[in-house]
């Protein structure tokens, strides 16, 4: 891997991986069609370095809502253990959120049963088309005739926090958008605008962090090549870098006209991808 390939790769890991065209979709495009210099199994440090990129991205824009989140949450156990009345403690907003949080965290811990098979679908180029084409029709549909409701994290569920808990574990399939179905099933779910896009990418971190922590490991084992590190950091800073842009573009666009537009572009490349999966067989 060359600097120019890692700075590429840098660029499309932070914008696919918040707007909803599906990082993992492009990420197998480039590398089954196109032939890129990238191989996970080879760049295990760069792929823990790229979703590391793209956490901090999160945590960056979200720094205040997260700090927020954790400390209530303490203050809820603490309250909850030195409470000898018999009243209640109630979680405050932020504390809800953090707990919504876990919950839809659970359905990856299911998923992640799976992923040596979903491993291989990387490679299948026509399934990532046409699970693009997939992400598209949710795109539409959840524009075209979603009625946005106006539930926030003071009055959503436990049900609603699975459910999009477990539309985030269906897309580790490649090509199926993490934010876009995430974002989607949120609205069919009666969350506001706002709170959707926050619910989603707030519910990435544990999975982002998790992926990072796996990749991680696997490099370790698997002897990673330090040698590359600085070509590999600058990819990793590029990822940080535009996954801040990218989550304050899908925020705007969220607020202002929804995410259905983005359903053209992946009916587009998803049928690009089948014809080229055909031709280039």
């Amino acid at each position: 891997m060359n600097l120019i390939v890692s700075l590429f790769l840098g660029i499309v890991q932070g914008v696919t991986e918040f707007l909803p065209i599906s990082s993992s979709g492009h990420l197998s495009i480039l590398q089954n069609l196109f032939k890129m210099d990238y191989s996970e199994e080879a760049h295990l440090l760069f792929d823990m370095l790229l979703h590391f990129g793209t956490l901090i991205s999160i945590c960056a824009v979200y720094r205040a809502e997260i700090k927020t989140m954790f400390s209530d949450g303490l203050d809820f156990l603490r309250m909850r253990n030195d409470s000898d009345s018999g009243e209640p403690v109630t979680l405050k907003p932020p504390a809800r959120a953090l707990f919504f949080v876990l919950v839809g965290t659970i359905p990856m811990f299911v998923a992640a049963i799976f992923m040596s098979f979903v491993s291989r679908l990387f490679f299948s180029t026509a399934f990532v088309g046409f699970a693009l084409i997939i992400t598209g029709a949710i795109l539409f549909v959840s524009d075209k005739y979603i009625q946005v409701g106006n539930k926030t994290e003071k009055t959503m569920t436990i049900k609603d926090a699975i459910i999009i808990g477990l539309a985030q574990a269906v897309t580790i399939l490649p090509g199926l958008s993490r934010s876009g179905t995430t974002i989607s099933v949120g609205l069919a779910r009666g969350l506001n605008k706002n709170y959707a896009v926050r619910f989603s990418l707030l519910l990435s971190i544990p999975a982002v962090f998790g992926g990072m922590i796996v990749s991680l490991f696997k490099a370790i084992r698997a002897g990673a090549d330090f040698s590359l590190f600085p070509v590999y950091l600058a990819g990793f800073i590029v990822a940080a870098v535009v996954g801040f842009f990218a989550i304050q573009l899908i925020r705007r666009l969220m607020a202002k006209d929804g995410i259905g537009k983005f359903s053209y572009y992946c009916w587009g490349i998803g049928a690009l991808t089948l014809i080229l999966s055909l031709v280039l067989k």
